[in-house]
């Protein structure tokens, strides 16, 4: 790391240095001081050299393949990578380099290996099969006694014709500077541009569940303590304190509204942030850090729900909201009484709003679902005070405030805490820990369930519970409800086909996430490609469309469409045998190589550094297909046409497989036609 910086800084130091003197494009085509040559030698009639020389202007020199120890700083050593198929060739033992001089360089403070003038390296392989390929890229930095240019990259062809190993291409690429911007990198020719559309029902019905879920999520935080007791004063006041009748029903009315819409305002931000980089609630919900933040939040939230403390804002905040409710009066400070008991109940609905939010974000909603979800959650608590003030006698039938409120606030608390290790999960897929595996977290609910259902049937005792003879019909019900559950989950810990819990895919992790078996290549055992070119290579081989899939590890209805779709028989035989899988992972962590890395202009003008494999496919998702949720299906001829509509999350088995279809007869009448 220390070396990579030394590095950075002083290729910035050489360019400054050379814009002064010459001018930047001067430097740019005058600083070359090498030249590379290759060549094959026949040693026997299945063995062959490949010999790969430099020639190096005086004044400069090749630093050798030597890796430098830990803790040592100097120039990138200079490396050769063969891609070659083991069953075409066979390398013998490692690239070859003559001596070259040793001495301690004054710069980096260490002994350095390197070469003068001319450096001949040798290779030897084995040929194995009459046809076939070699590739070699060559990294290589040169350097004088006061720089070192940016590293550079050399790449040469060779071909196996009737068992015989021959040169056939060179190619010289120059590696981009990380500094460097690049703004049509990643980009693709595609052809069907106008079939970038997702059907609009599939928005309206996600944003609708989200909407429900925060509504619901609004009823459950109307049965905690810290906001039911506050109904029936709420409305007592406005109905009894108002001059008039009507008077405190519109005053109600608007208190309700202000309810709503001050939920609505919380989600106002996310829009901004998401205008200014589309792709950054995505990053949000995926960051590791950020998840484990939440796991941490949760687990504050669970047990402060169990009673061992409370979560409250400065008591300062609610007093002077309340003073300015009093002062202001009118709508004003009907206003300022809405804020003030958004305030004074947080220790109760910020568990919930956090999972709301949590929810909405790693849904790949982005801010329009989470307004949604806020609205709904809004609308819930804010009807009750409407109601209430309309019809004022319903206040009688509310159950009296107790014990039964603790309970609820208790069983919040056991969901919050399975909650937070959905969070531990998605940092664990995306950095691939392998902590939590299939099983492990499936463990765990089981033992959360288990604990609540010692809870409910009087087992199990918190701080603020009360001493309890009887159980109610409605802890027994619960309790039950709570057992069925966590017998659904014993299944979830074998190895056998009852072990797809369809009912919560995108919960635990995927399935091929597991203790008894590696990862595979892709999900349910497909193959899958990772990489784009490389499943592009593929689909030309086979002449087979190809089924573009971006996904991510912390993508939820990923793993409900995987386990709930993709498991139909006839959609899982359509994708394996008849398409082409290419699996890119958003939100994946893993460092590209060095020379992969750049900074990627966007359209706004602004800069997004390409530094790990799940940047490059966001990135590449976002410029192609002008979307940035997922999943997302593409599905695409070799020729990079689109072959039908995108499609993004299908829970209907047999639409998708019409979808698949459709794009297997586009794809034919295409081929078809060119023929």
């Amino acid at each position: 790391m220390i070396r990579a910086y030394l590095l950075l800084i002083f290729s910035l130091l050489i360019i400054t240095k050379s814009q002064a003197q010459f001018g930047f494009e001067k430097q740019d085509n005058s600083l070359n001081p090498s030249s590379w040559e290759a060549s094959v030698v026949k040693k026997s009639d299945s063995i062959f050299t490949v010999k790969i020389t430099a020639q190096i202007e005086e004044g400069w020199h090749l630093p050798s393949q030597t890796e430098l120890k830990e803790g040592e700083s100097g120039p990138i050593p200079t490396e050769f990578n063969f891609e070659f198929d083991s069953a075409v060739l066979e390398k013998i033992g490692s690239t070859q380099e003559p001596d070259g001089i040793t001495k301690f360089d004054e710069i980096f403070k260490t002994d350095l290996t390197y070469f003068l003038n001319q450096a001949t390296f040798k290779q030897d392989f084995k040929v194995t099969a009459k046809e076939g390929s070699l590739d070699l890229e060559i990294l290589f930095m040169i350097c004088n006694d006061e720089m070192c240019l940016p590293q550079d990259q050399k790449r040469f062809s060779f071909s196996i014709s009737d068992a015989q190993l021959m040169l056939t291409e060179t190619q010289i690429i120059e590696i981009k500077s990380r500094d460097k911007v690049q703004t049509e990198a990643l980009k693709l020719d595609l052809k069907g541009e106008s079939q970038f559309q997702i059907n609009s029902e599939e928005d309206q019905d996600s944003n609708f569940t989200i909407f429900l879920l925060g509504f619901i999520g609004g009823l459950i935080a109307l049965l905690t303590p810290c906001v039911f007791p506050m109904i029936p004063l709420t409305v007592s006041f406005f109905t009894k304190g108002a001059k008039t009748k009507k008077l405190g029903l519109m005053n109600a009315l608007m208190y309700g509204f202000f309810i709503f819409l001050i939920y609505l305002l919380l989600s106002l931000p996310f829009h901004l942030i998401d205008s200014v980089n589309p792709e950054i609630l995505n990053s949000i919900s995926t960051n590791p850090i950020l998840n484990i933040i939440f796991f941490i939040i949760f687990l504050f939230f669970a047990f402060s729900f169990f009673g061992y403390y409370e979560i409250t804002l400065p008591n300062s905040w609610s007093s002077r909201l309340d003073q300015k409710a009093t002062s202001f009066g009118g709508a004003v400070g009907i206003f300022f009484m809405a804020l003030t008991l958004a305030l004074v109940s947080f220790s109760c609905t910020g568990p919930i709003l956090g999972s709301l939010l949590g929810g909405s974000l790693t849904a790949d909603g982005g801010a329009t679902m989470l307004t949604f979800g806020m609205g709904g959650f809004g609308l819930a608590l804010a009807l009750p005070f409407a109601l209430f003030a309309l019809f004022p006698n319903w206040l009688n039938s509310l159950p009296k405030s107790g014990g039964w409120l603790n309970t609820v606030k208790v069983v919040l608390g056991f969901l919050e805490l399975g909650l937070a290790f959905k969070f531990l999960s998605n940092a664990d897929l995306v950095e691939h820990w392998g902590i939590l595996k299939r099983e492990v977290f499936i463990g765990i609910w089981i033992v959360i369930g288990i604990a609540m259902l010692l809870y409910l049937f009087g087992k199990l005792k918190f701080p603020h519970d009360e001493p309890r003879q009887k159980l109610s019909k409605g802890r027994i019900f619960a309790g039950l409800l709570t057992l069925a559950f966590v017998i659904y989950l014993i299944p979830g810990l074998t190895n056998s086909s009852q072990a797809n819990l369809k009912l919560l895919s995108g919960f635990p992790p995927p399935l091929f996430y597991s203790i008894y078996e590696k990862e595979t290549e892709g999900p349910l055992g497909l193959k899958a490609y990772k990489d784009f070119d490389k499943g592009l290579q593929a689909a030309k081989a086979q002449s087979k469309p190809i089924l573009l899939d971006f996904t991510g590890w912390a993508c939820v209805n990923c793993r409900k469409m995987e386990e709930q779709v993709w498991s139909d028989p006839e959609v899982y035989e359509t994708i394996k045998n008849d398409y082409i899988l290419i699996s890119l992972y958003v939100d994946d962590n893993a460092r590209l190589d060095k020379e992969e890395r750049f900074n990627f202009e966007r359209s706004n003008g602004s800069v997004k550094k390409i530094r790990t494999v799940g940047d490059k496919w966001a990135t590449f998702q976002t410029l192609n297909f002008r979307n940035n949720s997922q999943p997302y299906y593409v599905l695409l001829s070799p020729e990079l046409e689109i072959l039908n509509v995108t499609n993004a999350y299908e829970p209907s088995s047999q639409a998708y497989l019409n979808w698949l279809e459709t794009g297997l007869e586009n794809f034919q009448n295409k081929k078809d036609r060119a023929e």
